[in-house]
């Protein structure tokens, strides 16, 4: 679900995102890079001359992701739910310049039948996972480097059967603040999607146009985001040496409506 930047494969095309070529050399890190965001991220980053470290739990979608990269690439398997899991991928990853995490495990359903071991899941993985990525990472990115998570208009738009989601990515802007007075001058930031058409909503079949219809009246933007409208809202916080402590909503102004 784009919204929650939520694991998930795809094949789109790739990225055509103008750049400026700030950076060429630069070694990014992206967690996720499996799911449709975190794939489409690492194709702009690499066309804009990045050296790519492709992370996630599942190798083979990470190899798909790699083998449609412009330039180089590691891949390096991570389950950001799991510390020594994160200690070990510290240790193989080495220095870098920036890192970008999509990850997320939902936890959605109505308050009464959620379980306990979901909802501790998606905590460990959208806040949690990134406050150990910090604590174990944070000496090995370069002084001009970077952080950006990904949080979700749910924070600023609860509804029923999102209480988790809502949580957790209220959680992380939150975090995201904290952790850009404790660890700079390593900048922290989020970008938080709002209705998002990277090809998550086709399970609504012949309801999907009608939905995104919708939801483009509704919003002050008049439209819904593309994965270009989040690329383009990552590589501002990688480039903006002034930014941080942030959080990016690209959501055409949903949250507001």
């Amino acid at each position: 679900m784009s919204t929650d930047g939520s694991h998930g494969t795809s094949d789109e095309g790739s990225q055509d995102i103008s750049h400026d070529g700030s950076l060429k050399g630069r070694r990014v890190v992206v967690v996720g890079a499996g799911s449709r965001t975190g794939r489409a991220l690492a194709k702009a980053a690499s066309a804009a001359g990045a050296e790519l470290v492709l992370a996630g739990p599942d190798p083979r979608k990470l190899e798909w992701t790699a083998g449609e990269l412009s330039g180089p690439s590691e891949v390096i398997g991570l389950d950001i739910a799991d510390e020594r899991s994160i200690t070990d991928f510290a240790a193989r990853v080495g220095r870098f310049d920036h890192l970008v995490s999509t990850a997320a495990i939902p936890a959605n359903g109505p308050l009464r039948e959620l379980d306990a071991a979901d909802v501790q899941r998606a905590f460990a993985a959208k806040v949690i996972g990134p406050l150990l990525l910090a604590k174990h990472l944070v000496g090995q990115a370069s002084e001009s480097g970077s952080f950006t998570f990904f949080s979700g208009v749910a924070a600023w738009r609860p509804a029923p059967g999102r209480t988790v989601m809502a949580t957790t990515n209220g959680a992380l802007a939150f975090l995201v603040q904290a952790l850009a007075v404790e660890i700079a001058p390593v900048r922290v930031n989020a970008v938080s999607p709002g209705i998002v058409d990277t090809g998550s909503w086709d399970g609504l079949g012949s309801d999907k146009e009608a939905f995104l219809r919708g939801v483009a009246e509704r919003n002050p933007a008049r439209r819904v985001g593309s994965p270009d409208d989040l690329i383009k809202a990552v590589l501002y916080a990688i480039d903006n040496p002034y930014v941080t402590g942030t959080v990016l909503h690209v959501d055409g102004g949903g949250r507001l409506v």
